[in-house]
Parts: C-alpha cells; sequence; structure tokens
C-alpha cells in the first residue's frame, strides 16, 4: 500500500514535470484537447534524485558504477593523470583537476572495480606487471582494483593493483604497483593518495548493481510495487489531467530475464499502468528514456559510467529499434496509446544529427508498422539547434518534435530572479517554441519543464507564479 503521503508525493512530481502540446491553432484530436500529463519519472526507470531512499542500503554505496574519481599523491602533491587521456601511462604530475585526471567505476563488488579513463581505456599493469598504464579497452583483460579507504579518515585511499600490490606515486612521470601498503597513512607514504569524489550516478544501473543479484530483484519489485499505484492514475485522472508519460528503460523489452545487471518484473508494472490508464480514461505516451549504452550519458539513461556510446554502433541502433517494436506491438490494440517517444535527450555532443535523423525515421517506420494513428515524438538534442529536427519530422505524419525547458543547468539563471525568470519564459522559450511550430510542420511538445529554479528563498506564490506562465 502507499503511504499517507503518496497524493503529496505525487503532486511533488506533477509539480516538477507536465507536458503540454502546441498545434497553431490544429487539433491534436477529436476533441481538440491539449494533453497534459505527469511524468511517471523515478518508477520504471530509477533517478536517484527523485527517491533516493532508494540507494541508502547499498554498501559503500560512495563507489558504484560511474562515480568519477580524482586521486592526489600526498608525497608528489600532484594528481593522477592518464597521459594523453589514455591509452599509455598513468603519471602523476597534474596540478589541476579535469578530464585526464578523472577516473571512472566500474563496481565488481563493494570493494573491487575496474576503472576507467578519459580515452574509454581501463587501468591495468604493463607487461613487466609493475607500471600502471591504461591501454586495454577490453575490461576483462584489464584486471580487477581494490580501493581501501583509512577508517578515520575515508578521502585518504590506497588502492591495490591486480598483483596484489598497492600503487605508489614514485615519481611524477612513474606510477608503480610494488609497494606494500603498510605503511601509517603518512603524508611522506608514496602509496597514500587524497581522493576526491568528482561526481555520482544514481540510475537503474548503479541501483541493481550496487544491491547485486541476490538482493536487487525484491529491492526493485517492492519499489515498482509501490512508487506508482492504481490509486495514483486515479488521482491524476480527478486532478484535472489526461494523460500519463511513462519513462521506459531498453532492458524492459527483455523481461524477465534482461541483460546483468537489470532485474526482470518492471513489465508486469508497465502493464498494469496500462491497464489503469484505460481504467480512468488517461492517454499514455510512452517514452524510451534509456537507450542501450546511452544516449546522454545521464543517470536516466541507464548508464554504466557517464560516457555516450548509443549510436556509435549499427548494433546499438539495431537494438533500440528492436526494443520499439516490442513495445509498440504490445501496446498497440491498447486504447491508451497515445504516443511514442522514440528516444529521450539524445546529447549533441555524443550523437550526431546525421545517425539521430537516420533512426528517427527507422523508429517512424517500427512505430507505424504497428500503430499507424499514434503521434510519434522526436526528442530534440540536448544543446542541439531547436529546429534541427523540422526537416526529418516535416516528412513525417502526426510528427511530435518534443522540447525541455529547465531554469537549472544553465549558468544564465544564476543570478536571474523571479520577474526576470518569469519574462525569459514569456519572451525567450516561447519565441523558440514559435519558431518551430509552423502551420505546415510538425506539432510541438514541452514534455519537460520544472519549476524549480536557481532562486533563493523563492516564496510558495513565486513558484505557482513561474509554473503557471508555462501554461
Amino acid at each position: 500500500m502507499k503511504t499517507p503521503n503518496s497524493k503529496r508525493q505525487l503532486l511533488g512530481i506533477v509539480f516538477v514535470f507536465a507536458l503540454f502540446i502546441i498545434s497553431n491553432g490544429r487539433s491534436l484530436d477529436t476533441n481538440s484537447q491539449f494533453i497534459k500529463a505527469v511524468n511517471l519519472g523515478g518508477w520504471l526507470v530509477t533517478e536517484g534524485w527523485i527517491k533516493p531512499s532508494l540507494f541508502d542500503s547499498i554498501p559503500n554505496k560512495d563507489f558504484l558504477d560511474g562515480a568519477w574519481l580524482q586521486f592526489k599523491s600526498k608525497t608528489i602533491g600532484k594528481f593522477l593523470a592518464a597521459e594523453l587521456g589514455g591509452g599509455t601511462i598513468i603519471v602523476a604530475n597534474s596540478s589541476l583537476v579535469s578530464d585526464w585526471e578523472t577516473f571512472r567505476l566500474w563496481r565488481i563488488n563493494e570493494t573491487s572495480f575496474h576503472i576507467r579513463v578519459f580515452n574509454k581505456q581501463f587501468l591495468g599493469l604493463d607487461s613487466s606487471g609493475i607500471n600502471l598504464v591504461a591501454v586495454s579497452t577490453d575490461y576483462k583483460t584489464s584486471g580487477v582494483f581494490e580501493i581501501i579507504r583509512k577508517s578515520d579518515d575515508p578521502s585518504l585511499v590506497r588502492i591495490k593493483a591486480p598483483n596484489g600490490s598497492f600503487l605508489q606515486a614514485k615519481t611524477q612521470d612513474r606510477v608503480t604497483a610494488d609497494s606494500k601498503g603498510d605503511g601509517q597513512w603518512r603524508d611522506d607514504d608514496p602509496s597514500v593518495f587524497k581522493m576526491t569524489i568528482a561526481q555520482r550516478l544514481e540510475g537503474e544501473y548503479q541501483v541493481t548493481n550496487g544491491y547485486g543479484p541476490s538482493k536487487a530483484p525484491q529491492i526493485m519489485n517492492d519499489h515498482w510495487n509501490t512508487f506508482i499505484v492504481e490509486e495514483d492514475f486515479n488521482f491524476i485522472a480527478t486532478s484535472g489531467l489526461n494523460a500519463v508519460r511513462i519513462p521506459v528503460g531498453w532492458w524492459t523489452a527483455s523481461d524477465p530475464t534482461p541483460p546483468k545487471p537489470f532485474v526482470g518484473g518492471s513489465l508486469q508494472y508497465l502493464d498494469k499502468a496500462f491497464l489503469w490508464a484505460t481504467k480512468y480514461n488517461l492517454k499514455v505516451i510512452l517514452d524510451l528514456h534509456a537507450a542501450p549504452v546511452s544516449q546522454n550519458g545521464y543517470e536516466h539513461s541507464g548508464s554504466r559510467d557517464g560516457f555516450i556510446e548509443w549510436g556509435q554502433t549499427e548494433e546499438s541502433i539495431q537494438e533500440t529499434l528492436r526494443v520499439l517494436e516490442f513495445f509498440t506491438a504490445r501496446y498497440a490494440n491498447n486504447p491508451s496509446l497515445y504516443a511514442v517517444e522514440l528516444l529521450n535527450e539524445p546529447r549533441a555532443d555524443g550523437v550526431s544529427l546525421s545517425v539521430l535523423t537516420k533512426y528517427y525515421e527507422a523508429g517512424y517506420k517500427v512505430v507505424r508498422k504497428h500503430a499507424p494513428n499514434a503521434f510519434v515524438l522526436l526528442s530534440n538534442r540536448l544543446s542541439g539547434d531547436s529546429k534541427e529536427l523540422l526537416p526529418v519530422a516535416s516528412r513525417m505524419t502526426n510528427a511530435v518534435i518534443d522540447v525541455h525547458y529547465y531554469h537549472l543547468f544553465n549558468d544564465i539563471f544564476n543570478n536571474m530572479t523571479v520577474e526576470q525568470n518569469i519574462e525569459y519564459v514569456r519572451t525567450n522559450r516561447s519565441e523558440e517554441l514559435q519558431a518551430i511550430t509552423t502551420l505546415a510542420g510538425p506539432l510541438t511538445s514541452v514534455f519537460e519543464w520544472t519549476s524549480e529554479w536557481k532562486v533563493k528563498g523563492a516564496t510558495k506564490e513565486e513558484y505557482q507564479r513561474f509554473s503557471k506562465v508555462f501554461n
């Protein structure tokens, strides 16, 4: 059963995520309705910021997959770095930290890891078995490292190498695995490093791999069974909304035996969601939120370590099309299926427009094969040109360009007042929407926006005013 706070929790989700479709005077359906929906984020695709308590019981949860770590030698006073970003030796000569000085974890268990560098090679030892390098692109041959923290100061660590010895920074140009690691954690011990956790990922991959195969199935099924329930669909329907947007991950199409570390069980809850939507006369926007090997590197894409690798191989695209086919065929005859979003938030710096266009054209055909009347949503690339999808979308029937608006992740909003934020929506956002919503072109949706911003100490009424301007 849901807790007594479930409706307040859901109201919070409604407040954060909503959508509308701009038609420029054209009807969206036979009832000429605007679509206003709640996004059921954090349910079938985990996002730690939505439910951080889901991660609370993971042992050594600082070291989940994709944690970005930086190591400063206590003796030399410089950071470890992958020379040239990877492909050669590891050095200890950097006074500043950036990409080459950042190491990403692939968790094996709570203390053992593969460690990846900027150019996607893994840490290992050279042919001498002593010198630390990053040359292998195959984690299976790179070796396993352990990170051991000082009991009374967890920012101090030693790193045990695959040969059983500990890493030490002997010089700025030579990092070796030949220390016993049995000293007193003093500043003159070259095996001691000051560790900084630069970034964490808390998504579906992290929560399932963090708990491991024995605990994750029960943890996830308890979450799916309680986070969203039938009562919530009734509440949505009686609160003036007429649709739900349901983010799903690619692994759910392989239920009940998805690839590890993902666990089975989510598909039955997606089935229930469609049944509840039909019962309460709600439309469903099915959103492929996470694609194989990640389209944006963020935790909500199911990423393991923050790298964007979707679209870099034909197999990743074909696997995504198979996932689309599975979902569309499964729900095509359900009266609640209203739209299918082919891919959520691909990122411009990792996904080229040509690759994305090719995929969108193929995905459109897959959806049309099973659901000829459903709307097909094409998500704009993050940091891409807002009008770049107009050519491909204009060649499609019932296509919608999806844009997302946040006042959180760009420095231009750092010092804006309440009134400046509101005016930005009325002018900049409005102008952009008008530019991509032409009379003869595709429809436009704002499937994600938030009333959260960088304004400090805003009142409830100011939050409400900001929310209303989006409507």
